[in-house]
């Protein structure tokens, strides 16, 4: 579907989307600046770089969440899990 033919109610449902994106990005960069302050902390107090237990409530918090915003409780979990991984892989570089 070349741009010309793309209804213009498309495009413009397109560029929230795109907007969205981008300002999930960005909350993903703040996260992130603030998960290597954790990092830090941790590094700094000898702590380590999983809490399991953490983790765990966490998952379970946002899972319950997902019916107040009608998605799908198994993406956010593996989208979260995935997240929650590199801030561990980034934790454990910090020890070293």
């Amino acid at each position: 579907m070349s741009s010309e033919s793309v209804p213009a109610e498309l495009l413009e449902v397109r560029e929230k989307i795109d907007l969205i994106d981008k300002n999930l990005l960005a909350l993903l960069g703040e996260r992130f600046e603030l998960t290597h302050q954790v990092g830090l902390l941790k590094a700094d107090k000898a702590l380590a770089a999983v809490d399991a237990t953490r983790e765990a409530e966490k998952l379970a918090e946002l899972s319950a969440l997902c019916q107040t915003y009608n998605l799908n409780p198994e993406l956010v979990t593996e989208l979260f899990s995935k997240i929650m991984e590199e801030v561990v892989k980034n934790h454990k570089q910090l020890r070293e």
